[in-house]
C-alpha cells in the first residue's frame, strides 16, 4: 500500500533485487523515507540495519561461482512480488524469470536502473558504448576527450558508477556517456542519442542461451533509434555489424583499424592508415604517439574519435592530448613492473580467449602466459592456436579450464606447462624462475576469475601484489 509521508510524497515499499553497486544506488536515491525489501543471493556484510523500513533476506548456503543469477534456491525471492516498485539487478534477470515466469503483475513493476534513468534523464546528449572488449577504455577515452574540450560531461554504467547517484544532476546541454553491458541492455527499450558499437564477439554463453541470444541482447542499443540518431561501428568486425544493422538511425558511421599496410575501405569516421591516425582526411596524430599498448586500442580510440567529432566540432587539440596521455585503465595491459629484466602486466579484465588473443599479439618479447580460469562455455582453440605461434616461452596454466587448455596445447606440440598451482605468490615464483631478462610476463588468462578469485579485480590485485613482492 503507499501512503504520503510527512515530506508529501508517497511512500513505498522498494524491492532491491541485488546488493552490489546498483542496489545500493536504489537504496540512497529513493532515500530513507521509503520501506524496503533488499533480497542477495549470498550474505554481505555491507547491508543496511534491519528495522521496521528495512528487511533483509539472502540465501545462507555458499554460491557456486559464477554470475548471479544461476542459483537454484530461489526461496530469497519470496515476497518482492508485493512490493510496489522492483529495481533488480540485470544479472538477476535469469532468476526472476525462474520464480515468476511472465506474471504481467510483477513485471509491470519491475525495472532496472538504466530504465530509471532514460526515463528521468534531463538530456538527450548520451552516448552510449558496448562490445566485447574496450568498452571502459573507449568510454574513458571519450570523456576525457569531452571534457578537454571543455564539456561537462558524466560517466557511469557499467564501469561503476550507478547512473542514479548523478542523473538527478544531469542538466539539458551535458553529456551522459554509459559503457553498457550485455546484461543491462537484455530485454532493453531504450537507446542511447549516439550508440558506438566496438568488436564483438561470443561471449557469456554460460548466462546467455546462445551467440544469437547475445547479440540480440546488444542490438538494443541502437534498436530503438529514431532517424536523427547516430550509430558508430567497428567495420572490420561482424558482429558489430549485425549490432547496427537494426538501428533506425540515417547516420552510421564505420571506423576501421585495417592491418599493417593495408588501406582502410571506410573513411567516414576514424581510422588508421599507415603510420597515422584520422578523421575522414584529417589528421589527429602519429600512431607512434599514442600512449596505450596494443593495436586494438587503436580500435578504441578511433571510436572515440568518431563519438566525438561532430560535438567537438572536429577540435583535433583536445582529442590529440588525451590520445597521446591516456596510458589506460587498472587491469587492461595494465604495466605493473620491470623485475631484473622482465616486465610484468596485468591483463585481468580481459576474460575471453580473443582477448588473451589481443594480448599476445601486444608483444613481440618472449612471453611467459598465465592462462585459464572459470569455464564459460567458450572454446580455446584459436587462443592455443595463438600461443603456439606467438612466441610464448611457457604457459602457467590455472582455474578449471586448465586441463582443457592443456590438451589443446599439448595436440599442438607445446609442452613448456605448469599447472596446479594455488595462488598467485606461488604463480608468480614460477614465472619468475622459467624467465629470461627481455622477457614479459602476462596476466592474460581467456577465462574469468570465479572460482580461485571473487573477481577479475581481485585476481588482478593479487597478481600485482604478487608481483611487487619480488625479490
Amino acid at each position: 500500500m503507499i501512503i504520503v509521508g510527512s515530506r508529501g510524497f508517497n511512500v513505498m515499499k522498494i524491492g532491491i533485487v541485488g546488493w552490489g553497486i546498483e542496489g545500493q544506488s536504489v537504496y540512497r536515491y529513493f532515500g530513507p523515507e521509503h520501506d524496503y525489501l533488499i533480497v542477495n543471493e549470498h550474505p554481505r556484510d555491507d547491508f543496511p540495519p534491519v528495522s521496521d523500513k528495512v528487511q533483509v533476506r539472502f540465501i545462507k548456503d555458499e554460491r557456486a561461482p559464477g554470475l548471479t543469477g544461476g542459483v537454484r534456491d530461489l526461496r530469497y525471492l519470496n515476497g518482492i512480488d508485493d512490493c510496489d516498485k522492483i529495481i533488480y539487478s540485470v544479472t538477476s534477470y535469469n532468476n526472476l524469470v525462474s520464480f515468476f515466469g511472465d506474471d504481467k503483475n510483477f513485471w509491470n513493476k519491475a525495472q532496472t536502473v538504466q530504465h530509471i534513468f532514460f526515463e528521468t534523464c534531463k538530456s538527450r546528449n548520451v552516448i552510449g558504448v558496448t562490445g566485447t572488449k574496450g568498452k571502459g577504455t573507449t568510454c574513458t577515452l571519450i570523456h576525457r576527450m569531452l571534457q578537454t574540450a571543455g564539456k561537462k560531461v558524466f560517466i557511469g554504467g557499467n564501469i561503476g558508477n550507478s547512473v542514479l547517484d548523478f542523473v538527478r544532476d544531469v542538466q539539458p546541454d551535458d553529456w551522459v556517456v554509459l559503457e553498457l553491458s550485455n546484461f543491462q541492455l537484455r530485454h532493453f527499450p531504450y537507446s542511447p542519442h549516439i550508440a558506438v558499437c566496438l568488436m564483438v564477439v561470443p561471449e557469456h554463453l554460460e548466462w546467455h542461451e546462445s551467440y544469437k541470444d547475445y547479440i540480440k541482447a546488444k542490438q538494443n542499443i541502437c534498436q530503438h533509434q529514431v532517424s536523427g540518431d547516430t550509430v558508430i561501428f567497428n567495420a572490420l568486425s561482424d558482429g558489430s555489424r549485425q549490432l547496427v544493422s537494426v538501428s533506425p538511425a540515417t547516420t552510421k558511421i564505420g571506423y576501421e583499424v585495417p592491418a599493417p599496410g593495408v588501406t582502410p575501405g571506410h573513411k567516414d569516421g576514424a581510422c588508421v592508415d599507415n603510420d597515422t591516425i584520422y578523421f575522414a582526411n584529417t589528421p589527429v596524430c602519429k600512431v607512434s604517439e599514442v600512449t596505450l599498448l596494443g593495436r586494438f586500442n587503436l580500435e578504441n580510440i578511433c571510436a572515440a574519435i568518431s563519438a566525438v567529432w561532430d560535438i567537438t566540432n572536429g577540435d583535433v587539440r583536445s582529442i590529440k592530448k588525451v590520445v597521446t596521455n591516456f596510458s589506460g585503465l587498472a587491469h587492461r595491459l595494465e604495466f605493473v613492473r620491470e623485475f631484473k629484466g622482465v616486465k610484468y602486466y596485468d591483463d585481468s579484465f580481459g576474460t575471453t580467449p580473443e582477448t588473451a588473443i589481443v594480448a599476445l599479439k601486444s608483444f613481440d618479447q618472449p612471453k611467459v602466459m598465465i592462462l585459464g580460469g572459470y569455464d564459460k562455455g567458450l572454446p580455446f582453440d584459436a587462443m592455443t592456436d595463438e600461443v603456439v605461434k606467438s612466441n610464448v616461452r611457457h604457459a602457467i596454466l590455472i582455474g578449471d579450464t586448465a586441463p582443457a587448455i592443456e590438451t589443446l596445447l599439448k595436440d599442438r606440440g607445446f609442452t613448456a606447462i605448469t599447472d596446479g598451482l594455488k595462488d598467485m605468490t606461488a604463480i608468480i615464483n614460477n614465472a619468475k624462475r622459467v624467465t629470461q631478462p627481455g622477457d614479459v610476463v602476462l596476466l592474460s588468462t581467456g577465462c574469468a576469475s570465479f572460482g580461485m578469485f571473487k573477481d577479475y579485480q581481485e585476481r588482478g590485485d593479487e597478481f600485482k601484489k604478487a608481483v611487487l613482492e619480488l625479490a
